[in-house]
């Protein structure tokens, strides 16, 4: 059996975020709204639910590993149970986490595509800032459909898959976005063949995308913003979901169009939900429109056997 567990399932800034007085987020505060906090996103998996593979550094790490004592198994007097990190992106909410892990004792074992690592080396040099503390160990991922294993996780087997999204704001690719700023990753139980499709950022689906997903046993997909125009909308900015490298999930080519295209018996689960979204309020009508395609949306410390 495989374990994922959910540590972070809010977009940038968590929920409630820190400076936001939008309806959800003051709802929220004030006890008015039915719903839950959230962290920022990130996943881990293992195997023995012992050694973890991160996947996503999020700004929250230090109290996601609180919530989640499975990444402590204090089997030494320092001890960790993240044995390696994965990024799918460089973005600042998926990687600023890495620099609370520096007291590591040994170099982290770092996976991301060339494209990440060269804008977490340079634009914004995590990389560079970890030498003078645990090191890290870097792994280039490659988009190429071929399996790979993780360091010191070997009962693991994953693939990347190049996604339609941007580079983060500080990145210099990010009016010219390359395949490999930005991925989806397939994670499979060689034991009994069970797959998770997981990308908490997807711009553009495609038939080869939507084939693939159809292949899985589970999908944790995009769940940042329900309306094009969210952003717009609130007043909080000018920019649509499209523009900041999100597939909503309403309207004519929305995620939720996508995943009704899936067969029944696929696990369907939006993560990423950015704290304007009105499916993080539970009674509300987007809710229960979710429920009734048979969505589930993501929630901290949500776990998934495969």
């Amino acid at each position: 059996m495989m374990y994922l567990r959910v540590l972070g399932s809010a977009a940038g800034g968590g929920f409630p975020q820190w400076n936001c007085n939008c309806p959800q987020c003051k709802g929220l505060r004030d006890g008015s709204l039915h719903a839950r906090a959230r962290t920022q996103s990130s996943i881990a998996v293992s195997a023995n639910g012992l050694d973890w593979l991160l996947i996503n550094a999020s700004p929250d790490i230090l109290t996601q590993i609180r919530d989640n004592p499975v990444l402590q198994p204090a089997r030494a007097r320092r001890d960790s149970g993240i044995a390696a990190v994965l990024l799918m992106d460089a973005q600042i909410d998926h990687v600023t986490g890495l620099l609370m892990l520096r007291e590591r004792g040994t170099p982290l074992p770092l996976l991301a595509t060339p494209q990440v690592l060269s804008d977490i080396g340079s634009g914004f040099p995590i990389t560079q800032i970890l030498s003078h503390y645990c090191g890290v160990q870097t792994h280039a991922l490659q988009c190429d459909g071929r399996a790979f294993a993780v360091p010191g996780l070997p009962d693991i087997t994953l693939h990347a898959v190049a996604l339609d999204s941007k580079p983060p704001p500080y990145s210099p690719f990010r009016g010219s976005p390359r395949p490999g700023d930005n991925i989806g990753l397939v994670l499979a139980n060689p034991a009994n063949g069970r797959r998770v499709f997981y990308a908490p950022g997807l711009g553009q689906m495609t038939p080869q995308l939507l084939d693939l997903m159809a292949g899985c046993d589970v999908v944790l997909v995009d769940g940042t913003f329900w309306h094009m125009d969210e952003m717009q909308r609130l007043g909080l900015s000018s920019k649509t979901a499209l523009d900041m490298g999100h597939l909503p999930q309403s309207g004519a080519g929305g995620m939720l169009e996508h995943l009704a295209r899936l067969p029944a018996r696929v696990r369907k689960v939006l993560i990423h939900i950015n704290n304007t979204n009105p499916i993080l309020n539970e009674d509300s009508p987007e809710r229960a429109e979710l429920t009734a395609a048979g969505v589930e949306v993501a929630h901290d410390g949500m776990e998934i056997l495969f």
